[in-house]
């Protein structure tokens, strides 16, 4: 593409998975990290999690007020570092899960975030019906008190039997579900991530096209989830280029023609694009991002015009 990718989507980073020490809530240096990323312009929005010290979060706020950055919030930690599951059998358990996600909603608000984004929790197959019900049953819950606050509700598509085994997707299974939320709120979508799409098993043009109604986020990163025995198997999001890997920048490209085809460019109000990389054991972070940021532009400048 000869026009610059942030004419038509709002580039961002993930905070707590570029810098995963976050993803507990409890990291003394989370305002350090979040200012490093808003003082590099080539990002357009950040994705920030839970901060569960309120002055270190005031401290966030005000480095968020300041940046122009499109703020966003990931409820994800919240559930997968405590083993919450939004939809889980036991009702108790339940409404745990949907309590820390309204908590979040409240810290999103106060962030400057526009709503918050969570993930299916595990299920079994002989009761998988019951768990679609239950997760029906939170979201539109936090969807209801979201848009009290007129903000917005995503789910973001995961494997089913890899690594997270979540709930939703794959693909027609996710559309499936978002059409059912839809017939009661407006306020929810869908946040797909390239990581995501080899362990379902499906293609970037297929999930796009697929889900084309109920998308409002997208995530970008890579997986390694062909060989089990391949160091760092599973949902890791690992750097572009990393050993036994299923993205790359042939496959970015492949994303980014998807949503170009299928009118996700948007130049009155682009849709948020983030990376979603995570240092792999001793790796620095800065790499990781720096390394992100070159697999795009270098996917970017193959895309046609």
């Amino acid at each position: 593409m000869k026009e610059s990718i942030h004419k038509y989507l709002k580039v961002g980073l993930i905070s707590f998975m570029a810098y995963p020490s976050t993803m507990r809530g409890e990291e003394p240096k989370v305002a350090e990290f979040i200012k490093k990323i808003a003082t590099d312009d080539y990002f357009d929005a950040i994705e920030v999690s839970w901060i569960k010290d309120s002055s270190l979060r005031a401290e966030v706020k005000k480095i968020l007020d300041v940046s122009h950055l499109t703020v966003c919030y990931g409820a994800q930690p919240r559930l997968l570092t405590t083993g919450s599951n939004a939809n889980h059998l036991d009702e108790e358990e339940r409404l745990k899960a949907e309590a820390t996600l309204i908590e979040a909603i409240d810290e999103a608000q106060q962030l400057g975030a526009g709503g918050i984004a969570f993930l299916s929790g595990k299920w079994k197959a002989e009761t998988k019906s019951e768990s679609y019900a239950q997760l029906l049953k939170t979201t539109r819950k936090l969807c209801d008190y979201a848009k009290s606050k007129r903000m917005n509700v995503e789910l973001e598509v995961f494997d089913y039997d890899i690594a997270k085994s979540s709930l939703i997707g794959p693909a027609p299974y996710a559309a499936r579900f978002a059409a059912d939320m839809r017939m009661t709120h407006n306020n929810f979508g869908l946040v797909v991530d390239l990581s995501h799409i080899p362990m379902t098993y499906e293609t970037p043009e297929f999930v796009v096209r697929t889900l084309r109604p109920y998308i409002t986020h997208f995530h970008a990163g890579n997986t390694v989830c062909s060989d089990p025995s391949a160091e760092g198997y599973g949902d890791e999001h690992q750097r572009f280029g990393f050993p036994c890997g299923a993205n790359d920048t042939a496959q970015l490209l492949e994303y980014l023609r998807a949503l170009k085809n299928e009118g996700f460019f948007n130049a009155e109000n682009p849709y948020v694009f983030s990376f979603e990389v995570k240092p792999w054991k001793d790796e620095d972070p800065d790499v990781v991002v720096a390394n992100a940021k070159r697999t795009l532009n270098r996917a970017w400048a193959l895309l046609e015009d």
